[in-house]
């Protein structure tokens, strides 16, 4: 099987778990708006990225996917908030309008914090040992946190100085979730090796600051119709990204550093690693 065909089996694979798992007892303009962000699109790169990590290190996807999709539960819920007029105020979420454009501002943000608690009600349901669903709980919420994304947004309002405070502030905001998929992935396979934790790890981490400085590109020389959100964005807000500070060869430099330092995190695991080497190729080589 080549990497499209795998990507596309495990896409739709997550795409299952999520509907399944996905809120069902609620008002129901509440889950109109929570469908409406869940199933608007999205690459479904964190709960591909744990399912692949589990299976990887010879785990199964029901051992993983509630912690998966719980992530994904977050990351839709984080988007549905950021695009709110106190935020970003984006207009457009992945070729539709917004949540909050859709359905009114409270309601977004209803939805949103339905997602976030949903999440944990998920990871508490996992077909797992109880000491597994702790360890996840402790990283899951830990990079949703303060240290982690919500952390990383805060410190984004206000700006990055330099060039490596951004890069602190893209391993927050972006980076600790993606790294928290990975880390759940090794978790639900039952590895318990130092050795593999810490290569998932230094893949995880270089891979989501990889994919911040590839949205921060496309920001800049994006398609609009192909991102899904308006594009220059980041310029006209003033905010200070990537490109502001290494300009458009160095972010494109970066890009190429992170995504290989992710690929040789890889080494240890030979063959088995492939899917995950072709996986942060195809996010570097990503239009959206």
């Amino acid at each position: 099987m080549n990497f499209k065909q795998a990507l596309s089996e495990k896409t739709d694979i997550v795409n299952s778990y999520l509907t399944l798992l996905a809120p069902k007892n609620a008002d129901e303009r509440l889950l109109c708006a929570i469908n409406y962000s869940l199933n608007a699109g999205g690459k479904r790169i964190r709960p591909i990225l744990a399912l692949s990590v589990c299976q990887m290190l010879g785990g199964d996807e029901k051992s993983v996917m509630h912690f998966a999709c719980a992530l994904e539960y977050i990351h839709t819920y984080s988007l549905m908030h950021d695009d709110l007029p106190c935020m970003d105020d984006d207009d457009l979420r992945r070729g539709v309008p917004a949540c909050h454009i859709k359905f009114g501002e409270a309601m977004a943000l209803l939805a949103g914090d339905a997602l976030l608690n949903h999440a944990f009600e998920v990871i508490s349901h996992a077909p797992v040992p109880a000491a597994m669903i702790v360890d996840a709980l402790k990283v899951i919420s830990t990079a949703g946190g303060v240290g982690g994304m919500i952390g990383g947004q805060a410190r984004d309002l206000k700006g990055a100085t330099a060039l490596d405070d951004l890069i602190s502030l893209h391993g927050l905001k972006t980076g600790a979730i993606i790294s928290a998929a990975a880390k759940v992935g090794v978790i639900a396979s039952g590895k318990k090796d130092e050795t593999i934790q810490s290569a998932i790890a230094s893949y995880a981490e270089s891979l989501g600051i990889a994919f911040q400085i590839k949205d921060d590109i496309l920001d800049v020389v994006g398609n609009e119709q192909e991102i899904g959100k308006r594009t220059g964005h980041d310029a006209s807000s003033g905010k200070k990204t990537f490109v502001h500070f290494a300009g458009l060869k160095g972010a494109h430099d970066a890009l190429e550093k992170y995504t290989k330092r992710a690929k040789s995190s890889l080494q240890m695991f030979g063959e088995k690693g492939n899917f995950l080497y072709s996986f942060a190729d195809y996010l570097l080589g990503r239009d959206n």
